[in-house]
């Protein structure tokens, strides 16, 4: 298993001791502390209640954060080479993941969901993860059949047999969010490759067809899509979520109430420290935090694009399409959490990455971040071969973080 790992050269072990692209380290770091700090505040009142520990959520958040962190620094010890040739063997794992999660007895139900697998205190959630090995194996693939992608029909619709497979799983769980985020990576990263506008923009209507089709088929979507237009209308129902989310972005103004001085959290707003952290957070820091907050959303998420052209530029072209797919997959993720939290979407399970409180997510957060790190290193030092030889005198120059 660790025959993967090479520890030397790479950003954390190098001539030039640690060696990474500091801006894009700095803005996660910033949303973890920042996440750790919501959590704490957010969780307390249900922590206490529910363990008699106040800092229940928070413990158990640090120690995700603790081993996310180990994973970071392991995904940037493992060559970008070594993911390309294990994509196929991820994306099998993945399904068999998904598989497995929907065996009862295995998977493990929260709220009308099977989408986690449990092991002892701890939760697995397979659909993080599957997102991640989809786009590793879909960067390969853009690069094994580049011409075919971009000129014929076969090219552009072989994908699709892996990617609507594992979006029916999805759909089994079901995890909507998961689903329409892991398409639009794709869809992104297919575009980026080369596809024709034509076929893309027949892609996007079938994807819209599709969405209003599952929206059809269950009657609790249907209900959701309704009333975020009006949560008022059914404020103790469908629209509770939305209507005490709303409430708390109201109380926050311009300023805040306060750290850990949010009425919401005290057991108005379900979900407080997982999927509408982020209201707690607009009670609390007001609008200028919420702001702020977003402003470094913005900044990671642009400088994972960065980090794609970067390997792009350097002809590293499955590293480029590896750090748009994680960049589309954060984007995703952002933009319907954010949207959900603000009334602009209907009510979504979705976490918000690096802040949410969420073990799967974290870590793999934290995991997609040392890839980053791992491309954008290998691309400044003009590496792509895992077989390469290199010595510390190969390191010898000062790095150019800044770009």
């Amino acid at each position: 298993m660790f025959g993967v790992i090479k520890p030397f050269p790479s950003p954390i072990i190098s001539g030039r001791g640690i060696d990474v692209d500091f801006p894009m380290l700095a803005g996660c770091l910033a949303l973890l502390g920042l996440g750790l700090v919501m959590i704490t505040s957010a969780s307390s009142e249900v922590a206490a209640v529910n363990s008699g520990n106040t800092l229940y959520m928070m413990t158990r958040h640090l120690i995700y954060m603790i081993i996310g962190i180990f994973a970071c620094g392991l995904t940037m010890m493992i060559p970008v080479a070594t993911w390309q040739r294990l994509g196929w063997m991820m994306l099998l794992g993945a399904f068999g993941l998904l598989v497995m999660v929907l065996i009862p007895g295995v998977g493990r139900e929260v709220n009308g969901s099977m989408r986690w697998i449990g092991f002892g205190m701890f939760n697995v959630q397979p659909s993080e993860i599957a997102k991640v090995f989809v786009v590793i194996f879909l960067a390969g693939y853009l690069i094994r059949r580049q011409q075919e992608v971009r000129e014929s029909w076969m090219g552009f619709f072989k994908p699709f047999i892996v990617l609507l497979p594992m979006a029916g799983l999805l759909l089994m769980e079901p995890d909507f969010g998961a689903t329409v985020v892991m398409m639009g990576a794709a869809a992104a990263m297919l575009f980026l490759g080369g596809v024709g506008l034509f076929r893309f923009s027949l892609m996007v209507a079938l994807a819209v067809g599709a969405v209003f089709v599952l929206v059809q088929a269950q009657p609790y979507r249907m209900a959701r899509l309704i009333t975020f237009t009006d949560p008022w209308s059914d404020q103790f129902g469908s629209g509770y979520q939305l209507t005490q989310a709303l409430i708390a972005f109201g109380r926050g103004e311009w300023l805040g109430v306060g750290l850990g001085n949010s009425v919401q959290k005290q057991f108005y707003l379900p979900e407080a420290h997982t999927d509408f952290v982020f209201s707690v957070l607009a009670e609390e820091l007001g609008v200028v935090g919420s702001l702020l907050t977003v402003a470094l959303f913005v900044f990671v998420s642009i400088r994972a694009m960065y980090i794609g052209m970067w390997a792009e530029r350097a002809k590293q072209f499955f590293g480029a399409y590896v750090a748009y797919g994680l960049a589309f997959l954060w984007i995703g993720q952002f933009l319907i959490n954010i949207g959900v939290n603000v009334g602009l979407l209907p009510t979504k399970g979705l976490t918000l990455p690096f802040l949410s409180y969420g073990g799967s997510s974290l870590v793999i957060c934290c995991a997609s971040l040392g890839l980053l790190l791992r491309i954008e290193w290998e691309s400044r030092n003009n590496m792509g071969s895992e077989e390469a030889e290199f010595n510390e005198s190969d390191f010898a120059e000062e790095p150019n973080h800044g770009r």
